[in-house]
């Protein structure tokens, strides 16, 4: 379940209303009926949740099928359609257990993002999320650029700046004319004269404390 939801970002709802007839594993989708509005979609599911799901098809659904006729995806150990808050219970504490916080909707949050980190067209998410409108699909593209910009911080060579200010603070504080000596954009000769500021006043307050 955990990693049909994770391959699909389908919303709990929909997890939960799957049926057998509803997985085209020679297409590799899944038939998400009357989703949020009401509204049918095709969805793409990845070969590992495919495994996954045959698996469970094999070894776990006949257990939990004893006495039930229907065609529901997943069952509960009371052989009947899997219900909502139970699926919560188990995507909850799955996350859980690797230290993190939420649920089901966290699975499809993180689908989207990695999609959209790989390079997926932010249209083609909305398809899959079935969002009716795309500003709802552009909350990730925000999140995307919190992760770009880690990514930027922590491999630019540009982001080196930071600890060359700092460096050249300390020196600044010793020599104060070598301010104009140094070539810099302004917005850095700025960041360098606070740094210097922010030096020269915590040496002051420490000298007050001595």
């Amino acid at each position: 379940m955990l990693e049909t939801l994770h391959s699909t970002g389908l919303r709990r709802s929909e997890i939960i209303n799957l049926s057998l007839s509803d997985i085209d594993r020679e297409r590799g989708v899944i038939l998400v009926r009357e989703g949020k509005g009401g509204k049918d979609r095709i969805v793409p599911i990845g070969a590992r949740a495919l495994a996954w799901i045959d698996l469970y098809l094999a070894e776990v659904r006949p257990l939990y099928a004893i006495g039930y006729s229907g065609d529901a995806l997943f069952l509960s150990r009371e052989r009947r359609p899997l219900r909502g808050c139970s699926l919560w219970k188990v995507a909850h504490r799955s996350i859980a257990e690797a230290g993190k916080t939420g649920a089901c909707h966290a699975f499809r949050h993180t689908a989207a993002t990695q999609m959209l980190e790989g390079g997926a067209d932010i249209r083609f998410i909305q398809a899959m999320l079935g969002h009716a409108g795309l500003s709802t699909t552009e909350i990730y593209t925000q999140v995307s650029i919190q992760s770009l910009k880690r990514v930027h911080a922590a491999t630019h060579p540009s982001e080196a700046l930071h600890g060359g200010i700092a460096e050249m603070a300390r020196v600044a504080v010793l020599q104060p004319e070598s301010l104009s000596a140094v070539a810099l954009a302004p917005r850095a000769l700025a960041q360098l004269r606070a740094s210097v500021a922010g030096v020269q006043t915590r040496a002051a307050k420490r000298a007050r404390r001595g």
